[in-house]
């Protein structure tokens, strides 16, 4: 009886070794079959691209939000309409040079 049992119990062993063994090997070729895709897979560079996207978004809140407080002054203040629209231009005009003076970088 002990005989049997002992003889039962190698069984399985060997078959739950065997199944590691299956195991492992799947487990690295599917491993290695990554690994290749990886390496031949080309890399995109992962950077934002456009005139915009090299200005965080602080950066672009902040300058739009500069700009809302222009145009809002200068139609609260300004009483010619012929001045406020040359205004407006001006600033719209001269935004680009603005924003490179104050963020140090170029459009």
């Amino acid at each position: 009886m002990s005989k049997e049992r002992a003889r039962r119990r190698e069984a399985r062993e060997a078959e739950l070794a065997r199944q590691r063994a299956v195991r492992r090997r799947q487990v690295a070729r599917r491993e290695r079959r990554r690994a290749l895709v990886r390496r031949l897979t080309p890399r995109l560079p992962r950077r934002r691209s456009g005139r915009l996207a090299r200005y965080s978004r602080a950066e672009r809140a902040a300058v739009v939000g500069l700009v809302a407080v222009a145009l809002f002054a200068i139609w609260a203040f300004v009483d010619d309409p012929a001045l406020r629209v040359l205004l407006v231009v001006v600033l719209l005009l001269s935004l680009p040079a603005a924003v490179v003076i104050a963020l140090g970088r170029r459009l």
